[in-house]
């Protein structure tokens, strides 16, 4: 279990109120109904994501006039960026941290890697080799799936790699990249004494300057 204190951020536009929260401890029984995006499988990815990274994610969302789904996914992408750049600066000053992290998820046919390192400084690649991504996914536009982890590597200010090994079927395409993308932020959380008060780049001391 990771311990730190809960991280909440509220991001607020004309089009949009979407409110996101992450919390360590023990696995909390409602993690399930407190992600509510209203877009179904977007819901079920973040799931995945809190899964295996051992972490409590939260997410509401609210939108006004018109519901886009593109603003959902890329503003509750940069929100749990942001939130989850509060949890590494906590960490890191705390004990220290891997800070960087690789993760491999897999489900029937479909397989990815990820990586993600927290350097302060924003990067997002997807490289998906052969493997053909159609142009929807149950009750969403694959494209957004892309701009949610997007919106992640630019709230958190990290670097985010996602590479497709295998796939056929949309929704184990998309759901071993999430478990991959659990499994790497779960390895770049975790402990590392040895860099306490440091990022995992060689610049030197971070400033740590959120509250």
């Amino acid at each position: 279990m990771f311990e730190f204190d809960p991280v909440t951020i509220q991001r607020e536009t004309r089009e949009s109120t979407i409110t996101t929260s992450i919390r360590g401890g023990a696995m909390d029984p409602n993690l399930k109904k407190n992600i509510n995006t209203t877009i179904h499988f977007l819901s079920h990815m973040i799931e995945q994501w809190a899964w295996r990274s051992c972490l409590n994610l939260g997410v509401s969302v609210e939108m006004r006039e018109f519901v886009l789904q593109h603003v959902i996914a890329e503003d509750a992408g940069q929100c749990f960026g942001e939130a989850l750049l509060r949890v590494v600066d906590q960490l890191i000053k705390k004990q220290g941290i891997n800070a960087s992290g690789v993760g491999e998820g897999f489900i029937d046919e479909g397989a990815a890697r990820a990586r993600i390192s927290f350097e302060y400084r924003s990067g997002f690649y997807f490289r998906r080799g052969g493997v053909v991504i159609p142009e929807r996914v149950e009750d969403m536009l694959c494209m957004d799936l892309w701009n949610f982890l997007g919106g992640v590597a630019q709230g958190a200010r990290a670097t985010i790699q996602i590479e497709l090994l295998e796939g056929e079927d949309p929704h184990h395409i998309w759901e071993s990249v999430f478990r991959a993308f659990g499994e790497a932020t779960r390895a770049a959380i975790s402990p590392c004494p040895w860099r306490k008060g440091h990022t995992v780049g060689v610049a030197g001391f971070i400033n740590v300057t959120s509250k």
